[in-house]
């Protein structure tokens, strides 16, 4: 059998090439911040752009900036007229983010917010199509329940991170806040009798939820 590394390669050959510029943020994030390898990367990336054209959404809500890359990869994706709203609650990173933000192809398309998209969010006044969540692990729920609050009907969320580096099925993660955070997240889609919900096994797990 070919190795991961192989099988990978061979994925992005044959899937939409990464835009420079991403490619260029992709580095920087990588060498400037730490634990760099939480940016979305190619093949997210192009899978997130490819929902985005799917589902046609006018506003989309991200929950976790980070460094700009998944925001940016969702725009892309964007019809005119379209909005990313990005909140991003770690001031620190600001600094960082918001110039790649702004010289970026897609800057009239996202709106980055330094703030608790739990709270300030539904103060937009704004009903999105579409949410991306990849904020804090250990309040998942809380920002899930205020999504989908704020969606609308038909509306998707799209969770990362939901298989959490295989630690949601080791037990030696028990005690880890982050790992029991995600798992109780899981838990708590699986039952919603609101929405449709599946897992998808990329890179660290994203989940697809449709509102009802």
């Amino acid at each position: 059998m070919p190795t991961d590394k192989l099988l990978e390669d061979y994925v992005l050959a044959h899937s939409d090439a990464e835009p420079e510029y991403l490619y260029r943020l992709w580095r920087a994030t990588n060498i400037h911040l730490l634990h760099g390898r939480m940016a979305s990367g190619h093949l997210q990336g192009r899978l997130l752009k490819m929902l985005v054209q799917m589902i046609e959404p006018r506003n989309i809500l991200e929950v976790g900036t980070f460094s700009g890359y998944s925001a940016m990869c969702m725009a892309e994706g964007l019809k005119d007229g379209g909005t990313v709203y990005t909140f991003e609650i770690n001031d620190e990173l600001e600094d960082f983010t918001r110039p790649w933000i702004e010289q970026s192809p897609v800057a009239d398309r996202v709106k980055f917010i330094i703030g608790n998209a739990i709270t300030e969010a539904p103060r937009l006044g704004v009903t999105f199509d579409m949410a991306f969540i990849d904020g804090d692990k250990r309040t998942y729920i809380e920002t899930y329940e205020m999504a989908l609050g704020v969606l609308r009907q038909g509306g998707f969320i799209i969770a990362d991170n939901t298989l959490w580096d295989g630690h949601v099925t080791d037990a030696a993660y028990d005690r880890d806040q982050q790992t029991i955070g995600i798992r109780s997240f899981n838990d708590h889609v699986a039952g919603d009798e609101r929405v449709d919900r599946v897992i998808i096994p990329l890179r660290d797990g994203l989940t697809v939820i449709r509102k009802k």
